[in-house]
């Protein structure tokens, strides 16, 4: 009992920790913070499921965004979810000393993203977002290194096709230089 106990209270800090960072990378994938929040629950069940058995803290991370990933590349073949439309506005931004012209690239950045298939978006998302390398994105998606560049290359086409030859956030374009 006195383990179960120490468990769930690991558990409730990494939670308490993670969860908001997780539910970002949700919405960046699914557009939706509704949705988002579904993702996010979705894959810390799963990992709460599996805490007994984690032997590597520092790996925690990883797992929780493999189980974020599968689910969402999951939840894109249902068939419902592919009938559903989303019309929700973007949320209110919370920040401190965010001035308008990179609020609005933001916002547009997210639209374009969205229009990208789930797929690449995932593949963009761990590599410019999470800062993931090739073979972490691979591992994370469950797919070939080879398959992570190709949906690189695409998600960038894309996104490059969306937005015209001027990407909203420099540090995407930098970031995939030599990488894809």
């Amino acid at each position: 009992m006195r383990g179960e106990d120490e468990d769930r209270r690991q558990f409730s800090e990494y939670f308490a920790a993670r969860r908001e960072v997780v539910r970002h990378s949700a919405y960046l994938m699914c557009g939706d913070w509704h949705w988002a929040d579904d993702l996010t629950q979705a894959a810390f069940i799963r990992v709460a499921s599996a805490w007994h058995r984690v032997r590597d803290q520092q790996a925690l991370d990883a797992f929780v965004r493999t189980c974020l990933v599968r689910t969402y590349l999951s939840e894109t073949r249902r068939v419902w979810r592919r009938r559903e439309r989303v019309v929700a506005e973007m949320p209110d931004l919370v920040g401190g000393n965010d001035d308008a012209e990179s609020v609005a690239r933001r916002v547009v950045f997210a639209q374009a993203l969205r229009q990208v298939p789930p797929r690449q978006r995932v593949t963009l998302i761990c590599r410019f977002y999470q800062g993931l390398d090739v073979a972490e994105t691979a591992v994370a998606l469950g797919c070939s290194e080879g398959t992570v560049k190709s949906q690189t290359s695409k998600g960038l086409a894309t996104l490059r096709k969306v937005l015209g030859d001027a990407l909203p956030v420099p540090a995407l374009a930098c970031a995939t230089e030599g990488k894809a």
